[in-house]
Parts: C-alpha cells; structure tokens; sequence
C-alpha cells in the first residue's frame, strides 16, 4: 500500500488554534494596568500594590544565603521540609491557642496564591461555582474561570460611614447545587473587613451539612488593630474552629507579616487526607518550593516575632496618618480599617475608578488601585495600601488633598 506524503496548510495568525476560551478571556489586572503607567516616574509614590516599602530583614535573609551555601540546591520534599512544616503548625498553634497539627495537615507552597490556585484545580470541573466574599483580591476570580468554573458573588454590605458588613443570609442563600465552595478572605483585602467569629462558625455549620468546602484566606491575620501588638493579637481564624476532617482549607503566606513578598512562599492547612493530593498537584504545578528559601521561612518563624511586631507597629502609624489625611478630604468616605493594611475609600461623584487612579497617577505621581478591580461592591473606591513609611505616606495625602477636596 503507497502511502501519500499531505501537505500541511502554513499555520498563520487566522489558522492558529485558539488558546482555551477561559484564557483568551481572562481580563487584564486593572491594578497592573495603573501600576505600569508609572514605571518611568522618578517621583512615585506607588501604594496600589499590596507590599511593604521595608526589605526583608537580614537574619531571614542570611538564613536563607547561609542554605545556600551549604549546598540547599537540589530537589527536595515537594510538600515542604518536614522541619518548616512542624514550625508551621508550632506558629499557629500559639496564635490560636488550639494544639498543633501533625505535619501531614500542612502544605507548603510557593505562594498564597499558588496554594489558591492549587485548590481551584482539585476542587473544581467546568459548571461549578465557588460562591466568593466581594470585594476581594482579584486573582481569586480569575483562578475559578482558569478551571472553568464560575464566580458567584456576594458583595459586602457598605456602611454609611465607609466601612463593611457581611450579610450571612445571603452568603448562604448563594449556595446552590453546583456550589464545591466558598472563599472568604478575611482580614479582607481590599476592605480590611474582618469576619467575627459567630459567623465564621455558622459558616462552618452550615458547610458541613452542605458537605461544601470553605477556603479561607488568612494571609493578614497578624495586622489587626483592635487590641496592643504586644499581645500577638490575630484575626478569628478558621482555624480555632475546625475539626481534623473538615472541608476547610486555610491559606497563609510568609509575604506580609515577614516582608517576604519576592520570596513567593506561602502555605496551606487542610485535612490530613488532602497531604497526597496536594503533593500530586505540586508534581505538575512547581515540584516544591526551592530548599534554601524555606531555610529563610523557618528563620522567620522562629526568630522573627518582635520584627512582625514592628511592623504591626508601623502599618498602625500608616493607617494612622492616612486615615486623618483622608478625614481631611470633602469628597472622600473612610471607616478606620480594623485589619489588613489598606485604605479602600469611597470618592463622593466618582464612577469610574479606573480612569481616575490614572488621573490621580498623572496628576500626582501617587499610585492608587481602581476599586473596580475588586470586583461587586468596589467601584466608586480607590485603594491604597499604607505599608509605607509615616512620612512618605503624609507626602501622598498633600499630593491627594487638592484632587479629593
């Protein structure tokens, strides 16, 4: 039998398959959309992205140098080192005064973000939603539409005097059928809103009956403002609430609290039942966090708590300095954030967040987040993020202040 060579049509621009429909419509950042415009500015002040103006500190980094020269540098545990996972669940079992987990119910990943990501690829199929606390960080909607899934939102409730609520009814009322979980994320960025605990545990009770899985960002649970930093304070967590087998995964980052957000290291605790499914997806998603970094995490948590207390400290006197420079501005509507470290304020007559942080970015040299970023409930707001030096943040409100007034 002859066989006939075909020839094949050249692949051009029209011809070329198109990448999955779930990519092709992601929708740019809006903050990295401001944010690149002011690249070139020799007299920014950048505070829309969510970091620090402080470097890591030297005993993390050396920690970190120290592993590296050791010879830290090949393949290791891809659910992270046995001895950083036991600090891991040493560190939340003094915050939350609940004893340690065992090891096999902590993950850690390169990133929050990735731990989230991770989730949304176990948890789930193409039909599904995830019912989600708005506003919130965006990349949490765009990691359920990568899979396929949907976003269902349930946006805070505005308070006349700037600040949030959440209504739980209608948090519940959400869920349906295809609902495979809820994602809040509280201390809450944008909105530095804070889940009380009465709800988190209602919201636990009525997942377990739902059989629905609960992913809980805690990424800021340190920076709450309500009690001295002295006393370690943190947000309610889900984590004084759950049992071994609950359906709950509580994300965490090394980025905020240790000023590690170059490092890309975060974790993770879930059921002990998930350790293997989330060492499967770490094979096909990064292969683990790189071992010399982790030497550096384990410094942090081990060495590293007056330092997260300076800046508790220090994002306190930021809030403390924006809140009053804002006060002072005709159209600008602010409760005191009581976590996190944002400042999401409403601007009376504004309807279109994304042109003015631009305005404000040309006008100014300030770089603030269009509040439309976050997602149902953030436009009309702008973000800014006070984790800056007191008098670097008291320039950008007199920069502010004839443009808000």
């Amino acid at each position: 039998m002859r066989v006939h060579a075909v020839k094949l049509a050249p692949v051009t621009a029209e011809t070329r398959p198109p990448v999955r429909r779930a990519i092709a419509e992601l929708e740019t950042s809006r903050i990295a959309e401001v944010w690149q415009l002011g690249f070139d500015r020799d007299d920014l002040i950048g505070l829309w992205v969510g970091e620090g103006d402080q470097a890591t500190p030297r005993f993390i980094c050396d920690a970190a140098a120290a592993a590296l020269g050791d010879g830290h540098t090949f393949y290791t545990h891809k659910c992270g080192l046995p001895e950083l996972r036991r600090a891991i669940a040493a560190y939340q079992a003094g915050l939350y005064r609940r004893p340690p987990v065992g090891i096999d119910r902590v993950t850690v990943t390169q990133s929050g973000m990735n731990a989230i990501m991770m989730a949304m690829q176990m948890l789930v199929d193409a039909g599904d939603n995830v019912v989600c606390v708005s506003p919130v960080w965006p990349n949490i909607y765009a990691a359920i539409e990568i899979m396929g899934g949907e976003v269902r939102h349930v946006a805070l409730t505005g308070r006349p005097d700037g600040g949030f609520s959440l209504d739980l009814d209608r948090l519940i009322a959400a869920v349906d059928r295809r609902t495979h979980a809820v994602f809040v994320a509280s201390p809450g960025n944008p909105t530095g809103w804070v889940m009380p605990g009465e709800q988190q545990r209602a919201l636990l009770d009525f997942c377990r009956a739902r059989r629905v899985w609960i992913i809980s960002d805690e990424v800021y649970a340190r920076f709450v403002y309500h009690r001295p930093v002295e006393d370690r304070p943190a947000a309610p967590s889900m984590l004084e609430i759950v049992e071994p087998e609950d359906r709950v995964l509580v994300v965490n980052s090394f980025s905020k609290a240790w000023a590690m957000t170059g490092w890309r290291l975060g974790w993770v605790t879930h059921p002990a039942y998930m350790g293997p499914i989330f060492d499967k997806v770490i094979e096909y998603n990064t292969c683990g966090a790189q071992a010399f970094l982790q030497y550096g995490a384990l410094a942090a948590l081990s060495d590293g708590e007056d330092f997260v207390r300076q800046v508790v400290r220090r994002c306190r006197r930021g809030r403390d300095v924006v809140t009053r420079g804002l006060g002072q501005m005709r159209r600008v509507r602010l409760a005191e954030p009581e976590a996190a470290f944002y400042a999401f304020f409403a601007v009376d007559g504004m309807d279109d967040s994304l042109s003015t942080a631009k305005q404000l970015l040309h006008a100014t040299g300030v770089g603030l987040a269009p509040g439309s970023a976050f997602g149902p409930g953030g436009e009309g707001h702008l973000r800014l993020c006070f984790a800056s030096d007191a008098g670097r943040l008291e320039t950008a409100m007199a920069r502010l202040r004839p443009h808000l007034s």
